[in-house]
């Protein structure tokens, strides 16, 4: 609709056809304005408890502890996710790199440029500040397209990968499993024998996966309530506080 993400001037697009290498090489200024306007949104946010809760449970497992996450707007990494243990695998909103592949970047996109408003345009300033630094082409956000392929150098598809073949729990939170990676995530642990719980506020694959091992658990709920929650229960299991006496997440 006319308030949504997806839009650009007067036009509405389906998120297959703004979300695109295609669009971009087509009309990268509109591109470009259209992510600024979404940094000013991200940077406008603010992390909630179940990103405090992620940081909390990373720290209960320190290495052994890796976070996979399709959100591009950065909220884990300022909640206090390490960036060492953080897979963006869908990239970051507030970082670009060079569209002519030189190989410069993901950097952080210049503060000068800021977020846009809805409707705004591209300045000449703005395109001087968006160049690359090392070759002085023209970037592009450092995000996946929906016309691109996962890959390591940026989004992390074999680290992925390689955290679910040697996990023993998995937590899927808030994601409906529209996207290639996070499928074959939940796959390979289930497949490994690993206990899944999914975390949402409606069933959906991901869940029923979870239940189908038979050990797995189904938390509905907003994430803000149940990580919290979830996060307490491993706590006090460290802790060594007997499972009866910890309250289990809903």
């Amino acid at each position: 609709g006319p308030e949504g993400y997806w839009s650009v001037g007067a036009v509405e697009y389906h998120p297959q056809e703004m979300a695109t290498l295609g669009m971009f090489r087509g009309t990268p200024d509109e591109v470009w304005v259209w992510y600024l306007y979404r940094l000013g949104v991200c940077r406008a946010a603010a992390p909630n408890p179940g990103h405090h809760a992620l940081v909390q449970i990373e720290r209960l497992f320190g290495d052994r502890f890796t976070l996979i996450t399709q959100n591009v707007d950065g909220l884990h990494l300022r909640a206090g996710s390490s960036p060492a243990r953080t897979l963006q695998i869908h990239g970051n909103v507030f970082l670009m790199r060079c569209a002519e592949e030189c190989g410069k970047g993901p950097l952080p996109i210049p503060a000068a440029v800021g977020g846009k408003a809805r409707g705004a345009k591209l300045t000449a300033a703005d395109r001087e500040l968006l160049r690359c630094p090392q070759c002085g082409g023209a970037t592009r956000p450092h995000v996946l397209w929906f016309d691109e392929c996962y890959d390591e150098a940026y989004y992390r598809f074999e680290s992925a990968l390689r955290a679910a073949g040697s996990t023993d729990l998995l937590i899927t939170v808030g994601t409906s499993g529209s996207t290639n990676l996070p499928n074959q995530v939940a796959q390979v642990v289930h497949r490994g024998g690993g206990i899944l719980v999914d975390v949402n506020l409606e069933a959906n694959q991901f869940s029923r996966l979870a239940l189908a091992g038979g050990r797995g658990f189904f938390c509905r709920g907003p994430s803000g309530r149940v990580l919290p929650e979830i996060a307490e229960t491993l706590q006090a299991g460290a802790a060594g506080v007997k499972p009866e006496a910890a309250r289990p997440p809903h």
